[in-house]
């Protein structure tokens, strides 16, 4: 099948510059082709995920993807999407993100790769040594301020306004297409559809530096809606990041597994390499066992460890079996630190104390009267195990390795105690 074939399929094409001369083009030989992240943030978002899975997705049919750290950029501020002007970075922060990106792209991307490895690249250096006049020159020459203006990246600003710094962000991106079409060999720009207009800009600069018989394009993707209209990626907590000191492997597989029925399917097509006839088999279940979820276990499965790995994938399993079972006694501390990040916590210095007061103390009980109650009904548990002896005292032996303690009341109200 070819590539485009199984892009369409996914829902993964919004719009192509040229699409019978790319799909001639992929089909007489491999390409290559790029995608870009700006070093605005420490870590990638899933959202982030999008582009990049359509470049993985090249890269196993044959093709040489490109992946741009836009440490030049990233300093910049692209304006799309945004109704004010960023806030710029120091050059230190700047460098260290680029540095953090390329360590998560390499891991995703890159490792185990050999047949068509995934080669990255930062704009920063064929833009850092570049002076002023040369600028100026040799590509500001190039661009027409009124085609600028009427790109809807910076046609959605004119009313609020925008400096002259992001204003020029088009043509740094335009730059970058040109750099990659002549030393590497890269002939097709891959971005989100608010994007269009910096890969349009692109290969106009191409064709007018190289000639108008360029072979060059551009594709986007669609912009990623739930079901509900709302954003892709976005939870209450705020992004999903793929950083696992920003979101747990546990809290990333959540994401998936709680996806509505609406969207699941897309999602598979979109995020995951399994095969059409997989994904349209998971698509029966949703329609005939909704309730056995089995197409956002498969979706979380796949992300985790695509993203995390077959251990974390692993891990957060058993997290997810304990605190469904209630039967936390098998797990680490560690495990525990990931699956009750976002339970009600609270910091005690533990010594001997009679269960009752402990609770009240803490704030888990409102009063003695109420905690003898629920200890003599049997709706505490400690660590997983219920207790009813109003004579129980809790110590430090009660503990996970003298970190926690997990304190149930009833069936689902967990409270995590942090020993310090």
């Amino acid at each position: 099948m070819n590539i485009l074939d199984d892009l369409a399929w996914r829902g993964a094409i919004n719009q192509q510059t040229d699409e019978e001369g790319l799909r001639e083009l992929v089909d007489k030989k491999s390409i290559g082709l790029y995608c870009g992240i700006d070093a605005t943030g420490s870590s990638m978002h899933v959202g982030h995920l999008i582009p990049f899975m359509v470049l993985k997705r090249f890269q196993l049919a044959g093709h040489k993807p490109v992946i741009l750290i836009g440490g030049a950029t990233g300093s910049i501020g692209d304006p799309s999407g945004k109704s004010e002007e960023r806030v710029l970075q120091s050059e230190e922060d700047v460098l260290e993100n680029a540095a953090k990106i390329t360590a998560q792209m390499r891991k995703l991307f890159a490792a185990g790769e050999t047949d068509s490895p995934i080669r990255l690249v930062n704009n920063l250096d064929w833009t850092k040594d570049l002076n002023l006049l040369d600028f100026l020159r040799e590509y500001g020459k190039n661009f027409n301020v009124n085609t600028m203006l009427a790109k809807d990246i910076v046609a959605n600003r004119l009313e609020t306004g925008i400096s002259f710094t992001e204003f020029s962000y088009q043509i740094l991106q335009s730059m970058d297409f040109l750099h990659l079409y002549r030393h590497q060999d890269v002939q097709l720009q891959v971005g989100g559809q608010d994007q269009w207009g910096n890969i349009t800009a692109g290969l106009e600069l191409i064709r007018k530096k190289e000639g108008s018989t360029a072979k060059a394009f551009g594709l986007t993707i669609p912009l990623m809606l739930k079901a509900d209209g709302t954003k892709f990626g976005k939870t209450a907590g705020g992004a999903v990041w793929l950083d696992p000191e920003l979101t747990t492997p546990y809290e990333f597989y959540q994401f998936w597994v709680n996806q509505d029925d609406r969207d699941v399917i897309k999602y598979l097509q979109y995020f995951t390499f399994l095969s059409h006839e997989e994904i349209e088999a998971l698509a029966e279940k949703v329609e005939s066992e909704p309730h056995k979820r089995e197409a956002q276990k498969t979706l979380a499965a796949e992300m985790t460890k695509f993203v995390h790995g077959e251990q974390a994938l692993r891990d957060a399993l058993k997290i997810t079996e304990a605190l469904f079972t209630g039967n936390v006694k098998e797990l680490t501390a560690d495990e525990i630190a990931q699956g009750f990040k976002n339970m009600p916590t609270f910091e005690v210095n533990l010594a001997e104390q009679e269960l009752v007061s402990w609770l009240v103390d803490i704030g888990i009980e409102p009063s003695r009267r109420q905690s003898r109650e629920d200890i003599q009904n049997g709706a505490i548990t400690i660590n997983g195990d219920k207790v009813t002896d109003l004579d129980f005292v809790i110590t430090a032996d009660n503990s996970f390795e003298e970190r926690f303690i997990i304190v149930r009341r009833g069936k689902k109200k967990y409270f995590l105690v942090k020993l310090v």
